[in-house]
């Protein structure tokens, strides 16, 4: 069966008020899970408001007690991976082991360069970002101290306390379409991957190479959960679906093909179903419009029922 989540963007004007409406809609609604991004800024102007990930999810784990929720993704070029194992642990057991940790290797340079990180180049972003797994591995799934020598990061005997109540910590989710860099990492350290903006087709040619580099690993394919991030542009009808702005002197075909979701409800299943068939477990549906609560409603109330159920 598939499950449907929300997926936010933290920086795209999200304040308290939207967060906690948000959190309670996906709570309310039937959705099984809530995840926002991790970001300072825009990669382009203006400036908006931009709540921070670990208040935000801090504050989730306690308010609601259902949804599954985590950062899609935290990246390891503004956040040390030591903090974000320590942190991740201790929100996933404030939840009740809810948390799933999405960690990334940074991507955006506007907010890089606007905060003074340092991005580095893609080849060298990569060994820093496998390094950061080595780390938040290291300090999650191990009983034993922990020591570590390496370009960006160094630790010597080092154990995080209280120990995670889950054995290993949180489930550890890497995102990305990569089938050189991204999909090995994924083999080696991820309990979860998370395909971005690809259609059907596609994701089911990553999905067949994932399990590979499973085998190849000696992991059994089962043990990596497959999902996938994509836009949703959803209308209870087509006159309400044609005025969305994001639609406006758009081939609506050309988005399905580059991995968007639109439509009125019967599509939207329809698209969801195709997704399912390539090996989609969980789909994280990106609702730009985080004020519009009552076509939220609309949708758990159309879809939600035909692709996963009532919780």
């Amino acid at each position: 069966m598939l499950e449907l989540a929300i997926m936010i963007e933290g920086q795209d004007d999200l304040n308290w008020p939207r967060w906690k409406r948000l959190a309670r809609a996906a709570e309310d609604l039937g959705f099984v899970g809530l995840y926002r991004s991790d970001h300072f800024t825009n990669a382009s102007p203006p400036e908006k408001d931009s709540l921070e990930l670990w208040v935000s999810l801090t504050w989730l784990a306690s308010h609601t007690s259902r949804i599954v929720f985590g950062p899609l993704v935290t990246p390891v070029s503004f956040r040390d991976p030591v903090f974000t194992a320590r942190i991740a642990a201790q929100v996933d057991d404030l939840s009740g082991g809810r948390l799933t940790l999405g960690v990334g290797a940074g991507w955006q340079e506007r907010e890089h360069t606007m905060f003074g990180y340092d991005l580095l180049d893609v080849e060298a972003r990569f060994a820093r970002f496998e390094e950061g797994l080595r780390v938040i591995t290291g300090l999650l799934r191990s009983e034993e101290r922990f020591t570590f020598s390496g370009t960006y990061y160094r630790l010597q005997e080092a154990i995080l306390l209280p120990r995670p109540a889950r054995p290993g910590g949180p489930p550890i989710l890497i995102g990305g379409n990569g089938p050189q860099r991204t999909l090995p990492l994924v083999a080696r350290y991820a309990d979860e991957w998370n395909g971005v903006y690809i259609p059907a087709g596609r994701f089911a040619e990553l999905n067949a190479r994932l399990d590979e580099l499973l085998q190849a690993a000696g992991r059994a394919p089962g043990e990596v959960r497959r999902s996938l991030m994509t836009n949703i542009q959803f209308g209870r009808n087509e006159t309400e679906l044609r005025a969305l702005p994001a639609l406006q002197n758009r081939d609506v075909d050309d988005l399905i093909a580059r991995g968007i979701i639109v439509g009125t409800p019967g599509a939207v299943v329809e698209q969801l179903g195709r997704l399912a068939e390539a090996g989609v477990q969980r789909v994280m549906l990106q609702w730009l419009d985080q004020d519009d609560i009552d076509r939220l409603e609309a949708f758990a109330a159309t879809v939600l029922p035909q692709v996963q159920g009532r919780p």
